[in-house]
């Protein structure tokens, strides 16, 4: 059989874009090195924060919005729980560059957003103990995503419309000619007329076949969960938040179903070589201590690490993603380094390439994203 477009890397990215491209009526391969939703890649850890009015661009924000539409109607076409309106609390110093661009955002899209002082924030959320002089921005639109759910649920969508999983499965190698591509496995092959790698920290080991390199730095990075008294700091009562200074970036949620606080920080981590496997979880003295030494500085009580995890970012050296055809291919379609802030445009993102790839204009733009800002070899 030769499948319309084979994906690399069945993750959020890639999973998506199978199912949205199944339902087009594409016949589609999904390949990936273990069983998806699985703890291997940037997914699993069950929650990702999606924020609307965006600290990072707000180039970024009519992708989130029209994310939060698929979101939706991806919950009405699945059992799986999706998405919590918890609502999301953006905190720091006043005169914050980050938190401005989450104002200025807000204010160019009309965007619900609620400016708060420490001591207004502290009496709303008895969970937290701001500092005088900080300010927070609050939007009530946005919350928490879950994450391994929503692989699972593209995964059952995308086999219903006809697609085939080729799961625990290495690439050993991709062969190219110009109007097909071979991706050869451990013990088979698989044919297709287009190609997708969506890998993550994978990607330059697929690339690299085809004589491509990508500014792509793995990192590894963790974040924990905490006993904490639920009724201060479960979901209903407590947002998802996030924390920037001139230092550091944290981001954390809510109780949710007992689970406890989860708290991860954003920046720092520990770079990745080669095919290095990820550390476990306490390998390193700041995996417990720097979230800890946060919750204690800005939570309103002692609380108690009950679990870490590990996981991967892959980095651009902008920090903005990479979506675009590989150069001298024009049926080989990239999508990485989302740099540990993808996920929440992932529905946006998989539909975008889906139509890409069937030569159709994407509903929203992705042109920022393109390979032609980097040099690369």
């Amino acid at each position: 059989m030769i499948y319309d477009v084979i994906i690399i890397g069945a993750g959020s990215m890639g999973m998506s874009a199978g199912c949205y491209l199944t339902e087009s009526g594409q016949t589609v391969a999904l390949i990936d090195s273990y069983e998806p939703p699985h703890n291997e890649g940037s997914h699993h850890g069950g929650t990702r924060l999606i924020r609307h009015a965006y600290g990072e661009g707000g180039n970024y924000v009519p992708l989130a919005l029209y994310s939060q539409k698929l979101w939706e109607e991806l919950e009405e076409k699945t059992e799986e729980r999706i998405f919590s309106k918890t609502g999301i609390l953006n905190f720091g110093s006043k005169g914050n560059e980050f938190l401005e661009t989450v104002r200025k955002s807000a204010e160019e899209y009309n965007l619900s957003l609620e400016v708060m002082t420490a001591e207004e924030i502290n009496r709303r959320w008895q969970g937290f103990q701001l500092k005088d002089g900080m300010i927070g921005y609050f939007e009530k639109n946005s919350g928490v995503l879950f994450s391994e759910n929503i692989v699972r649920a593209y995964r059952v969508l995308a086999e219903k419309n006809g697609a085939d999983l080729y799961t625990n499965s290495y690439v050993q190698g991709v062969e190219m000619t110009a109007d097909q591509v071979t991706v050869k496995l451990t013990n088979s092959e698989v044919k297709g007329k287009k190609l997708l790698i969506s890998a993550g920290k994978g990607t330059n080991q697929v690339t690299r076949m085809l004589g491509i390199n990508l500014p792509l730095t793995p990192v590894r990075k963790t974040f924990s969960w905490f006993k904490a008294e639920e009724s201060n700091y479960k979901e209903g009562l407590f947002p998802g938040w996030g924390y920037i200074d001139e230092e550091s970036t944290y981001y954390g949620f809510p109780s949710i179903d007992g689970a406890g606080i989860k708290i991860g920080r954003h920046d720092g981590g520990h770079l990745l070589k080669n095919h290095e496997e990820l550390e476990p979880f306490s390998t390193f003295p700041e995996d417990e201590q720097e979230t800890l030494s946060f919750a204690h500085k800005y939570f309103s009580e002692d609380i108690e690490l009950k679990e870490g995890r590990v996981c991967t970012y892959t980095l651009t050296p902008d920090e903005d993603f990479i979506i675009d055809y590989l150069p001298g291919y024009d049926n080989v379609l990239v999508a990485c380094g989302f740099s540990g802030h993808g996920f929440k445009f992932s529905s946006g993102i998989g539909e975008s390439l889906a139509k890409m790839l069937m030569d159709k204009e994407p509903a929203v733009s992705l042109e920022s994203f393109r390979l032609n800002r980097f040099d690369y070899q």
